[in-house]
């Protein structure tokens, strides 16, 4: 019973950390990313971070609406994509994720 009463004292002061660690300009875009929510798997990815750029293909099957979001840098529009289709968005700063939009 010790233990998780330390595991869950724990967890809960790590999410409060990240809470007070996230600057008010970055949580503006955490919110908005999280309420589209990570774009699925059939959304292909190809990261490049030394040239900063990233490859998107829309393998779903239907069209999609996706958008990158960067660390430390601008988020891409959100891209309109048919499927087959794929699209490269060169950003400054660090890839984080892919979402819909």
């Amino acid at each position: 019973m010790h233990k998780l009463s330390v595991a869950l004292v724990a967890g809960a002061a790590l999410m409060g950390a990240g809470a007070i660690a996230t600057p008010a300009s970055a949580a503006g875009t955490e919110a908005t990313a999280a309420a589209a929510g990570t774009a699925p798997a059939c959304i292909g990815r190809d990261v490049h971070s030394v040239l900063e750029y990233v490859t998107l293909s829309n393998n779903c099957g239907k069209t999609m609406q996706v958008k990158v979001i960067i660390d430390a840098g601008s988020d891409s529009p959100c891209y309109r994509m048919g499927s087959g289709s794929s699209v490269t968005y060169w950003y400054g700063g660090i890839y984080n994720r892919t979402v819909v939009c």
